[in-house]
């Protein structure tokens, strides 16, 4: 999984400008994962359709889209900012909510993957295999993992800056290119492979619908291009090169994604698949075939240091984003506490309790896969809601604030937001639906529980930022935030009704900001 945590603005003085490679080499590392590779694996070639249906449907919109709300609204609040100047501050922070909500659910799935690698270092495989099968293994794993990062986030963003800088290479950059290399080389070195090689194997079976619902979740894997949107007014000549550097990002991380698939569909059966184990499996099975077993421990090792820094990072990201909002007047002053590294330790301490909650399903539930399967398709749903939210809003402020400046601009105009945050939302709204199918390949227990867990849990996230919302309090809001206000809130309108704002300048900006409360000195 990827990262929303807030970017810092360029000073004003700063004059170096982002390259193509630059910027495509920093949504790579933003976006690219190892951990659902075994998911697509179940579908042999077929995996290669549902990665560019989900890049062409979800990975370029979302990445245009966010470029250009995040160059028109460059205020501070990120999609809270984005929504509200659409569709007001109920949604907005509907689509806030569920960016922290789903990092927060996707913390137990993440840390599953990093504890079914260090049970992958011991010397015998099927021991491995039965201790990271073991569910209250996990279990102890998640939770000690998961508190460790949220006490090394407390002490503030140097205490886990070093663990942040190198995961993202050691955990997922180097173990892709030895995964790719060494499926390829067994392969071509004349090795069976498990799956059917016939180009025709390349478009699924759609009469079969639950070779569908597994891959929608698919989508989530592309998501967080999105966070470097903030960076295209550093761009040399953005117009240009802003979508080049996206097509670019999106065609190495398409790449890595079907060749790291293709690898592991090469060397394990597809009966044998299972989505916790089989990546570290397929690792084994190719050191083995290569002379190499001594180096299954260290990629394990190194697997597990990929996800615990992508962890400390994440507990701190969105949670700061939710603490500005809160402090925005949103959320009551208890959300609000900062310690002296000023982290917001009220928030990340209810954070913790909910991903212990959810982790403790590992236990409840039939096997360890099933209730992967769940928490993994749910951070799917909850995550999508704010994309979807996200994509209405593009379109709708090229109507409420058409000529509001954009240094970069979706081209083709109207048609062009129709065509590309269209083919976003549609995509969307299409995972979104199909996530709630319980998928025929994994045994999930009753499908009936599975539904309605699903159901239950999606229901009870998006009513709770309504209920908060409902019940807010002036002072709730903290007279220090640097919040400005909406561009119609500036102006005494409403939001998506068309004022003055239709003829916007770089201004209208500045008169927002100057009516805000002054910042904290």
């Amino acid at each position: 999984m990827s990262s929303n945590a807030p970017s810092k603005s360029a000073s004003p003085a700063q004059t170096v400008k982002l390259g193509i490679i630059t910027l495509a080499i920093m949504n790579v590392v933003a976006v690219v994962s190892l951990r659902g590779l075994p998911a697509e694996a179940e579908y042999g070639l077929s995996s290669i359709f549902y990665y560019l249906f989900a890049a062409v449907f979800f990975l370029i919109p979302v990445s245009l889209v966010a470029a250009e709300l995040a160059t028109g609204w460059p205020e501070k609040g990120g999609v809270f900012r984005w929504v509200g100047e659409a569709f007001g501050p109920r949604w907005a922070f509907l689509a806030m909510f569920m960016l922290w909500a789903e990092v927060t659910v996707w913390f137990p799935t993440g840390l599953t993957f990093g504890a079914v690698s260090l049970a992958f270092i011991g010397p015998d495989q099927k021991w491995d295999q039965a201790l990271s099968a073991n569910n209250m293994f996990v279990l102890g794993v998640v939770l000690a993992i998961y508190w460790l990062a949220t006490f090394i986030a407390f002490r503030g963003v140097g205490a886990f800056a070093k663990v942040a800088k190198w995961g993202g290479i050691i955990g997922t950059i180097i173990p892709a290119a030895i995964l790719i290399v060494l499926g390829f080389a067994y392969l071509f070195g004349g090795g069976k492979p498990q799956i059917e090689l016939e180009w025709s194997q390349v478009i699924p079976d759609f009469t079969n619908f639950n070779n569908v619902v597994l891959a929608a979740g698919i989508f989530l894997f592309y998501a967080g291009m999105e966070m470097n949107a903030i960076h295209v007014k550093e761009v040399d000549n953005p117009t240009r090169n802003y979508p080049i550097a996206i097509m670019l990002a999106a065609a190495v991380t398409v790449a890595i994604f079907v060749l790291g698939t293709l690898a592991i569909a090469f060397v394990i059966p597809q009966a044998d698949i299972n989505l916790t184990q089989s990546l570290l499996v397929a690792y084994d099975d190719m050191f083995k075939w290569a002379g190499l077993g001594w180096l299954a421990p260290v990629v394990a090792i190194a697997l597990a240091i990929g996800v615990l820094a992508g962890v400390v990072t994440w507990v701190a990201g969105p949670s700061s984003g939710l603490l500005t909002v809160a402090k925005a007047g949103y959320l009551p002053r208890w959300w609000q506490k900062t310690n002296a590294h000023g982290m917001a330790t009220h928030i990340l301490l209810l954070q913790a309790v909910l991903v212990t909650v959810l982790s403790v399903m590992f236990v409840v539930l039939p096997s360890v896969q099933a209730a992967y399967q769940i928490l993994s398709q749910l951070t799917v749903i909850l995550y999508l809601v704010m994309y979807l939210l996200m994509f209405a809003a593009a379109i709708y402020l090229r109507y409420s604030q058409p000529n509001r400046p954009r240094p970069y601009r979706i081209p083709g105009g109207d048609a062009g937001m129709w065509i590309i945050g269209g083919g976003g939302f549609a995509g969307s709204l299409l995972a979104f639906l199909l996530s709630f199918v319980p998928p025929g390949q994994i045994s999930v227990g009753s499908p009936a529980m599975y539904v309605g867990l699903l159901i239950g849990l999606t229901v009870l996230f998006v009513a709770i930022p309504f209920v908060i919302y409902a019940v807010r309090k002036p002072h709730w809001r903290d007279p220090d935030s640097d919040f400005a206000p909406f561009t119609w809130e500036a102006e005494g309108g409403h939001p998506g009704i068309p004022t003055s704002s239709s003829t916007h300048t770089s201004a209208v900006t500045a008169q927002a900001a100057a009516k805000a409360p002054p910042a904290k000195p």
